[in-house]
């Protein structure tokens, strides 16, 4: 009889602790931010939030070296695919777990309203539509963790307005979340696929197409 509190004390430690996990664990499904894996595969996505609205960029090439080849603007043509904005300044419908806005397609140069949406757990769910119709998608899985809400990657006020092509982002410079990610990317990557053995994008909200459009 003496055993039985401790019994009871144990058993209701544990269903707490599957309760609690149990209700963290949608809350982290619902996070469209991370790396994702596109999915042909031949490229991550690198999602945060920059002052109030989701972005997405080139994080991993399979093939390194891409260019903006298609790009609509003569201008742009020579930039660089890593880093590049894909999915731009993206807003949450009220209500929702889904965000709202742009995605540029490199293939074709092309822009289209897109949503973005949290799937079964760590997938994401875009599409696109031309007009409002044409309308088609694909399904993203996540290769590293949320990136945690930080005054560096929730607002970009304190960034410098530059133009021109991303700096390359080194240790020392590279906020801590998004390098996190990066690693954790290697780490889950699927197999067969090469891992991200170096971070040059760094903290996506710093990257002058994404800071210069915040200010």
């Amino acid at each position: 009889m003496l055993h039985c509190p401790r019994k009871f004390m144990r058993t209701a430690g544990i269903f707490s602790g599957l309760f609690l996990l149990s209700s963290i664990a949608p809350a982290l499904a619902l996070d469209p931010t991370g790396d994702w894996r596109v999915a042909d595969g031949v490229a991550n996505i690198r999602v945060a939030q920059c002052s109030g609205s989701m972005w997405g960029v080139v994080a991993w090439e399979k093939e390194p070296g891409g260019r903006d080849k298609n790009n609509p603007d003569a201008s742009k043509r020579n930039r660089p695919t890593l880093a590049m904005p894909i999915l731009l300044d993206m807003k949450k419908k009220s209500d929702l777990d889904q965000w709202e806005g742009q995605v540029y397609n490199a293939k074709d140069g092309q822009t289209y309203s897109s949503t973005i949406a949290p799937a079964y757990a760590n997938h994401l769910e875009i599409r696109g539509c031309v007009l409002g119709f044409l309308c088609g998608g694909e399904t993203w899985t996540r290769v590293a963790p949320p990136i945690p809400s930080s005054p560096v990657n929730s607002m970009t006020k304190g960034a410098p307005k530059t133009t021109g092509a991303a700096p390359k982002t080194t240790a020392a410079t590279a906020p801590s979340p998004a390098g996190a990610a990066a690693k954790s990317s290697s780490s889950i990557a699927k197999p067969g696929h090469k891992g991200a053995a170096a971070d040059t994008v760094g903290d996506i909200c710093l990257l002058p197409d994404i800071a210069g459009f915040a200010h």
